[in-house]
């Protein structure tokens, strides 16, 4: 066992796993370890790039094999990804459904009062991550609508499985009560895919190609 350990150490410095250990010049050892070692807030955002990792190697590849485009992106954009097929684009935003006490958080203890009997629902927080405000004196937080088009939700705080996700029109979310060209910074999402839900990107893109007006359910 110990010369087994002794060749991977050696196996490890001649082969890095990632070109990210040559970028920050030390190994993916050390980088898990600070991770680790890091806060709930630092590691709830770690969470979301994984999640977008995860949506890129489990959702977007095979969608790539079979003729869908993955398009670069270009600044800073209120989208992850641009994917574009024959029949046009489509801007996916990715979120990761809501934790609280590391236990997946659900719709009515987001919001008593918008989703009093969300019980059986999980919830999403759909905003920036960093605030600030514009020249305007607008808060640059909130996502206004028609910044993307489809919200994909990772589902791993409920299900382990990083290729789990859950998917809706932008559209059909449900509007900030104050402001209601913002998007609520709470939506409830089901357990299982339903009439406003699917685990299906292609169908969800053929919801928003269809331009149906609705507004998910509570």
């Amino acid at each position: 066992m110990e010369e087994r350990q002794e060749l991977f150490k050696i196996l490890r410095k001649e082969f890095p796993i990632h070109d990210l250990e040559t970028k920050l010049n030390t190994s993916a050892e050390v980088v898990l370890e600070a991770i680790a070692r890091s806060s709930d807030l630092t590691l709830r955002g770690v969470r979301g790039v994984i999640a977008e990792a995860a949506f890129k190697e489990n959702i977007v590849n095979p969608l790539m094999e079979n003729g869908w485009t993955d398009n670069e992106i270009i600044g800073d954009q209120s989208y992850d990804f641009d994917l574009s097929d024959a029949a046009g684009h489509v801007k996916i935003q990715v979120k990761m459904q809501r934790q609280k006490a590391q236990r997946p958080m659900l719709a009515s203890e987001a919001n008593k009062k918008i989703f009093p009997n969300s019980s059986h629902m999980w919830v999403v927080e759909t905003q920036r991550t960093r605030g600030g405000i514009d020249n305007s004196g607008n808060a640059t937080r909130p996502y206004r609508f028609r910044e993307f088009d489809i919200i994909a939700v990772s589902l791993h705080p409920s299900t382990s499985d990083w290729s789990k996700f859950l998917y809706t029109v932008a559209d059909w979310l449900i509007p900030d009560p104050i402001d209601p060209i913002k998007i609520f910074k709470y939506q409830p999402v089901p357990k299982a895919p339903n009439s406003d839900w699917t685990d299906n990107l292609v169908q969800c893109a053929q919801w928003f190609r269809a331009g149906l007006k609705k507004q998910i359910s509570k």
